[in-house]
């Protein structure tokens, strides 16, 4: 990512941790729309998931200048995913849905500069867990 894109998914976070609630309830919604088959795989509270998605991604924000400093437990979280019963395919799922939430919340803020910041930040993420995950899966 370059500064300029890390910039906007900084700045653009601000706006979605202020609507932090609707914003990861709309992502569910739009995540069980779009896989169905994913609803499985949460058996607490989706408030308190909520909460623990906007947590994950300010983590994420966060460390994005040194992405690398979280790469480690991006994978330990893709490692213990595979536990849960998640498929590696559904890590392109949860972006999808993520992207379009954030969206939702950004509106006309959401411009095309700021949609591809978001989808590299997520394309790091998942291709981080996506390590831990495959390193579970071979062992």
């Amino acid at each position: 990512m370059t500064p300029r894109q890390r910039q906007l998914v900084r700045h653009s976070f601000e706006a979605v941790r202020d609507l932090s609630e609707p914003v990861a309830l709309l992502f569910y919604g739009r995540l069980f729309e779009l896989d169905p088959s994913a609803r499985r795989l949460f058996h607490i509270d989706l408030a308190v998931q909520a909460r623990k998605i906007i947590d994950m991604l300010r983590t994420v924000i966060e460390s994005l200048d040194q992405f690398d400093s979280i790469r480690p437990k991006l994978a330990a979280l893709g490692h213990q995913h595979v536990g849960y019963g998640v498929r590696l395919e559904q890590y392109e799922t949860v972006s999808t849905a993520l992207i379009w939430a954030i969206g939702q919340a950004l509106g006309a803020d959401f411009d095309p500069a700021t949609r591809e910041a978001w989808r590299l930040a997520l394309a790091d993420v998942c291709a981080a867990m996506l390590e831990g995950a495959q390193d579970s899966s071979s062992s």
